[in-house]
């Protein structure tokens, strides 16, 4: 793993959030001031195609990024756009029975609205 991967991943691993590649670029440059946008973004793309890290895709907003590759889903806002991890343990089992094929991964996201928001 190069210097810029390694700095990514303790990044991603040291924030509770779901970043997107402006917000790891700007606290990357704080510990690599000479880091280029152009290489983070390289660096998110590598780490997401090798299974380190994963891509999140929520229409309307840019891509953001999970440390945690393993199958889980998300709560997205309606409202701020939060992310939330979601973890189901018996999902993967539960769709590979009803679909009759083993599933070698899923992307889940589901809206509702945070409990921050609620209380406006």
């Amino acid at each position: 793993m190069t210097k810029q991967q390694t700095l990514i991943c303790d990044i991603l691993s040291n924030v509770h959030d779901h970043l997107n590649a402006e917000q790891i670029f700007l606290l990357a440059r704080e510990q690599l001031p000479s880091i280029a946008m152009g290489t983070v973004y390289r660096n998110l793309n590598q780490l997401a195609n090798q299974g380190q890290i994963r891509r999140l895709t929520v229409p309307g907003q840019p891509d953001r990024f999970d440390r945690n590759p393993t199958p889980h889903g998300h709560l997205v806002c309606r409202d701020c756009g939060k992310l939330e991890d979601l973890f189901l343990p018996d999902l993967e089992e539960y769709l590979q029975g009803r679909c009759g094929t083993k599933i070698t991964h899923y992307e889940l996201t589901m809206g509702h609205i945070c409990s921050h928001c609620q209380e406006k």
